[in-house]
Order: structure tokens, then C-alpha cells, then sequence
């Protein structure tokens, strides 16, 4: 595949513009950076552009460093795809039913309740935290958020996407391994790819090369009261757009886990209901095959980052707002199918 850089900027540039973006987008044909630009404002308050090496949040694309750092525990025998949560739980959230597995959390077929059940939530902008925010910055932390939630299913009956499902994932990590979940994915997953700007930052002390959050096209409302004040499995981490190429170079190449491990977590495990999209271990899958990618969204973030096998090209869409990642994405995408 050849394309002229020159050619592409102008249209990425035009779809932003179009859609509003505030955020930045990477494309890599090749496995090489072909165009890279930032959009709209890191900080409203001061006026401060929005730049291609800032980081930004990613919500919930941080599942698929979660599932990355599980499947590193199944790899060194520390975990089981068929082992049972209750393992390791113990007394722990005893309305987890016990057949519930360390596959059925990775694929959302736990049936286990939600602490954020995006199923219930109406607007990305509503406060739909059950517990004081600034109390969830540890793994163990979120059992209080966890706790007393009824199963909604029986275990591996269909599949519902799970938040508490990966909170529990990185806490049976925790516990497999006796290190903290946020030193396992630095350890596991951005050490071994060179992600040198992923990190789960609290929201109530960001750098100066974090982006701010906003819960709206303009205005300075920000999202720091509508979030954990610091991510952990389900979501939250803060990532760069050359960190975002940077993983799926290591994973597809094998430096993070092996590549037979590639190979099952790229397999369907799981069908979506009334959706096209399908589900592997951690990370979505789509048509065309050998498409894989990371979502991410919430109040004041939006995710998008895609990895196509057949014509190898790379592509993050990362916006500080509510809205325009996906419709900046899927326009995207779009034009690099007809490259």
C-alpha cells in the first residue's frame, strides 16, 4: 500500500473540521507514521492547543491493556481462562456466582452486575457514580462500588458489556500476582511496547501534558467529578497517539504475550446482540475480518483505535470531549478502505 501524506492530511483535516473535533488523530500506513494533527483545546480555561504528544484519556480502551496483562498471568500460570473468580475473591463480592470464570469476565459473559451499567445510562453527562469519586484510586477500593450487585444472568448465557467485570479482572490479577494492577500494565504491557506516555494519572492532579476532559462542545465543565479520580480495569488510563501505534506494533509482533496468545484473543469469543461487531478477549472485532480495535467513551473522553491485518494500516482518534471520535473514526476508516 503507497498513499501521499500530503493527500491524506487535507481529507483527516477536513473530517475533523466537519465533525467539530477536539482531540488528535494518527494514521500509520505500513507500519509508519503517515499523518499525525491535533485539534481544538487541551485547556479552555487558558487557551491551550490540543497537541499530537499530549496525553489523553481512553477509557475504556484501557480494557484491552487489562485483558493484555490477564493473559500475561495465563501465559506464566498465575491465572486460567476456565478458573473461577471465587478463587481468588474469596468473602469478596459474594453475589458473584460461582461459575463465573476469568474467560467469561474477558469476554462480558460474567452476567455479574455493573457498578456502571452503560446499559442504564441515559447521557454521558449525568452523574452516575454510586460512591464518592476521589474514593476510587486502588483496585481495592472499587469493591465498595462492587459490592451487592445481583447477577443479571446466568454465567455464559449471552454477552452484556461489563465495567465491574474488568474491575474484577484487574483485582484477580492483583491477587494471582501480588503486585498492583496499575504496575502490572506498566510492567507487562508498556514496558515491553516503549509506551512511555501511558499512565493512570489521577484527574485531580494532571501534568502539564494531559489534556483536560469537557463534558460539552464548548463550556469549562470539565469531567473530573464525573469519573474515578483514577482509572483501573475497566477504564481510565491516559495514553499518547504514538503509545496507541507503539501497542499494537508489540502485540501483533508478539513482545507483550506470544503469538499464539495473539491468536485467541483476535478469535470471536463472543457475538454482540443486534450489532455486527464481534468480541475477541479484550478488544472488538469487525467486518472486514482482521480488523481489531479499542473504544473508549465517557463523559469528556472518546476513544477510537484501530489495527487492520489485511491492509495494514493503524489508525487512534482520541477526543477531550463527550463527542466526535466515533463519527471521526468511522469517516476514517472509511477513506483508508479505498487506499
Amino acid at each position: 500500500m503507497s498513499t501521499d501524506s500530503d493527500a491524506l492530511g487535507p481529507a483527516i483535516d477536513e473530517i475533523a473540521r466537519d465533525i467539530g473535533l477536539s482531540g488528535a488523530i494518527r494514521v500509520d500506513l505500513g507500519g509508519q507514521l503517515a499523518y499525525q494533527q491535533a485539534y481544538g483545546l487541551a485547556d479552555r480555561r487558558y487557551g491551550i492547543a490540543n497537541r499530537v504528544d499530549h496525553q489523553y484519556a481512553i477509557a475504556s480502551g484501557t480494557k484491552g491493556l487489562t485483558a493484555l496483562v490477564v493473559m500475561t498471568c495465563v501465559e506464566r500460570g498465575e491465572l486460567a481462562l476456565d478458573q473461577r473468580a471465587r478463587t481468588l475473591l474469596g468473602e469478596d463480592l459474594p453475589t458473584i456466582d460461582e461459575r463465573v470464570t476469568v474467560e467469561l469476565l474477558l469476554t462480558h459473559q460474567s452476567g455479574i452486575g455493573d457498578y456502571f451499567d452503560e446499559e442504564m445510562v441515559g447521557d454521558n453527562e449525568d452523574y452516575v457514580m454510586t460512591v464518592p469519586v476521589h474514593q476510587l484510586d486502588t483496585t481495592e477500593h472499587y469493591l465498595p462500588a462492587l459490592v451487592g450487585r445481583p447477577q443479571k444472568f446466568a454465567p455464559g448465557e449471552r454477552f452484556a458489556y461489563s465495567n465491574s467485570g474488568f474491575v474484577v479482572l484487574a483485582l484477580l490479577a492483583e491477587r494471582a500476582t501480588g503486585t498492583a494492577f496499575h504496575d502490572l500494565v506498566d510492567e507487562r504491557v508498556c514496558r515491553p511496547a516503549g509506551m512511555t506516555g501511558t499512565a493512570f494519572l489521577r484527574s485531580d492532579e494532571l501534568p502539564a501534558d494531559a489534556a483536560n476532559g469537557y463534558v460539552s462542545d464548548d463550556g469549562l465543565r470539565s469531567n473530573i467529578i464525573h469519573l474515578p479520580v483514577r482509572g483501573n480495569g475497566d477504564g481510565g488510563a491516559y495514553t499518547t497517539l504514538a503509545d496507541c501505534s507503539a501497542l499494537w506494533a508489540a502485540f501483533m509482533g508478539g513482545r507483550i504475550v506470544t503469538p499464539a496468545t495473539v491468536a485467541t484473543m483476535v478469535q470471536e469469543h463472543a457475538g454482540t446482540p443486534g450489532d455486527s461487531a464481534r468480541y475477541g478477549l479484550g478488544m472488538w472485532l469487525a467486518e472486514p475480518a482482521g480488523t481489531v480495535s479499542l473504544h473508549g467513551f465517557d463523559a469528556g473522553v472518546g476513544f477510537v483505535t484501530v489495527h487492520d491485518l489485511d491492509r495494514r494500516f493503524t489508525f487512534t482518534v482520541i477526543a477531550n470531549q463527550t463527542r466526535g471520535a466515533w463519527p471521526a473514526s468511522q469517516r476514517v476508516a472509511e477513506l483508508l478502505t479505498t487506499l
